[in-house]
């Protein structure tokens, strides 16, 4: 049995009176993780089920007669909650009337039929977890390890996970990206696993919750957008290439986020340039799923394909689940109409990183000229910029710029 970097987290968390909602995607391992955390003689209801989801459908009620009977301390965990949103309101009922008789976990896939029933996320009330899929700790390279520097990323870990999922080099995470179920499979399952993923399991969801009209359209927009993964959104003609409205295509992409299947990541504008962009990108947060999602066979002759651009993905996804997990920080991008451009920013704590990814595996000082103008114009907040690419250790490319190596990350 594998373990995950966020269960310490997660198992403390457990511990405090509160609700714990736990959300993300299909697939990234939150009921494997819960189930292994439950105590002794949990409740554990699963609304997949149609036979138990159907019945807290048509008698919310139920859920509130059944908690009453448990034992006094008895952890009660639902699993796809948000396909009965009433049961939030009714843990509120059961949590205000008594903070210490019942421990209860609400598990999720998506936010969507949430926001649109107003359902109640129990403010005040909760703790919110977010689980991604592998962060690179959680799968080791191989044969190499992360040296000590003196000036790493500030995104770094208290401590490893003690039983790590399998090694991996760059070209398989590339291909077959971090989900827990892809990358413990044999490598001949992985393609059918992850197109199996979006055949099923993303139809399974939109349509168990009446999410979209015209699935054809859908299939087709998903595509593009998957194609598009990385790139600033260009709304008028991704409408015009699946035959959709902008305001529809605008709603799709919303849709993948609320999955959390997709993010954006929107523009940094808080620059003394005048001439910035300020669309945000999108990017799937995984590129197995992604690859498979834009029609395309997962492999490494896909990669290599278009290395560069597969390459700032995954660093990008990485950076943004290291920070779903830190809770405070946020991820940008910049560019300049006069094509000037940092790949990522990642904000935290009052300060700024600006981060650049390139494919090689000999980097140079000409690798960090943009860092080191944008160095020069925040010279308060940003302090230290990195290039994450293949070089084989870490190199200090200008005087506060280092090339770090995708397996420092």
């Amino acid at each position: 049995m594998f373990s995950r970097w966020y269960a310490a987290r997660l198992r403390a968390s457990l511990r405090k009176p509160y609700v714990q909602l736990i959300f993300g995607a299909r697939q990234t391992g939150k009921s494997t993780l819960i189930r292994q955390l439950l105590p002794e003689g949990a409740l554990a209801l699963d609304l997949a089920n149609p036979e138990i989801r159907s019945r807290y459908l048509a008698r919310p009620g139920d859920f509130l007669a059944d908690c009453q009977a448990l034992p006094r301390g008895t952890t009660v965990f639902v699993d796809e909650a948000q396909t009965v949103p009433a049961l939030f309101d009714a843990v509120q009922h059961l949590y205000d009337q008594d903070k210490s008789r019942w421990r209860f976990i609400l598990c999720g896939s998506s936010a969507r039929k949430l926001r649109r029933a107003g359902a109640n996320l129990l403010p005040g009330r909760s703790v919110l977890h977010h689980l991604t899929p592998l962060v690179s700790c959680e799968r080791p390279p191989v044969n190499r390890a992360a040296p000590p520097f003196p000036a790493p990323l500030p995104l770094d870990w208290t401590s490893p996970p003690e039983r790590p999922f399998p090694k991996a080099d760059l070209l398989p995470r590339l291909a077959f990206g971090d989900l827990p179920g892809v990358v413990t499979a044999p490598p001949e399952d992985r393609v059918d696993l992850l197109k199996s993923y979006c055949m099923v399991h993303l139809e399974e969801e939109i349509r168990r919750e009446a999410m979209v009209k015209d699935w054809g359209a859908f299939v087709r927009f998903l595509r593009v957008a998957a194609m598009e993964s990385g790139q600033i959104v260009n709304f008028a003609p991704i409408a015009r290439s699946v035959g959709l409205s902008q305001p529809t295509v605008k709603a799709h992409y919303q849709l993948l986020e609320d999955m959390f299947v997709g993010f954006h990541v929107p523009a940094y504008t808080k620059s003394p340039r005048k001439n910035l962009l300020s669309t945000p990108k999108f990017l799937f947060f995984d590129l197995g799923v992604r690859h498979a999602a834009a029609d395309l066979r997962p492999s490494q002759d896909v990669v290599l394909a278009n290395p560069g651009s597969v390459f700032e993905q995954w660093v990008g996804i990485e950076l943004w689940k290291r920070l779903q997990y830190l809770g405070d920080g946020r991820l940008h991008y910049l560019r300049s109409r006069d094509g000037a451009e940092i790949d990522f920013i990642v904000e935290r704590q009052g300060a700024l990183v600006p981060i650049e990814v390139k494919w090689t595996e000999r980097p140079d000082r000409s690798d960090a000229r943009h860092l080191l103008t944008f160095l020069e114009e925040h010279p308060q907040k940003a302090r230290q910029g990195f290039v994450i690419c293949r070089c084989p250790r870490p190199m200090r490319l200008a005087d506060r710029v280092i090339a770090l190596p995708w397996f420092c990350l």
